[in-house]
This record gives C-alpha cells, structure tokens and sequence, in this order.
C-alpha cells in the first residue's frame, strides 16, 4: 500500500515521524494536516491550549487505517450539515 492514495509516506521529512512514539514503518503522512482538525468533536486525542487545539497525541490519521476512520468521520459530519441545511429549507408545521 505504500504511496497509494490511502497511505503515503515521505521519509525525507523533517519532521517524520512528527509523532512521538509513532512507528516510522507505519507512519501515514497523507494527512499531515488533518482534515478534522475543525471539528470540535474529531474523534482524536487532542487538548485545548491557549484556545488552539494541540493535536501532538493523536496519531488517528496517521495509523494506517487512519483514511478509512477520517472518510467515515468526514462522511457522517457531511450527512449531518446536509440534514440540518434540508431541515432549515422546510417550513414549520404549525399545530
């Protein structure tokens, strides 16, 4: 799988593995920037600090099966904004 578009790896980072206690050999660069990362609630291990959240424990998108939990994770938020905009559209019932 190694450089598919599910797993990709680039070695002549300097920061690889941006992780600490990550394992190189399994290391999935594809998401170096996570795209969950605004989410409030992303699933990952994150904190809080100074009101920016710090993801430096979290090694969820860089597992390799990391691209399927983010596409499921992007997939379910893309359903729910798609619900709320379609219940925003419809009028109300009134009793």
């Amino acid at each position: 799988m190694q450089n598919s578009h599910r797993f990709f790896q680039n070695t002549a980072c300097q920061y690889f593995p941006c992780h600490a206690g990550a394992d190189p050999a399994a290391f999935n660069c594809l998401f170096c920037f996570c795209p969950l990362y605004f989410l409030e609630n992303c699933g990952g291990k994150h904190a809080l600090r100074h009101g920016v959240k710090d993801c430096t424990a979290c090694l969820r998108p860089h597992r390799p099966d990391g691209y399927d939990e983010i596409l499921a994770r992007l997939r379910e938020e893309a359903a729910i904004r798609r619900q709320a905009a379609k219940a925003e559209r419809e009028p109300t019932e009134k009793s």
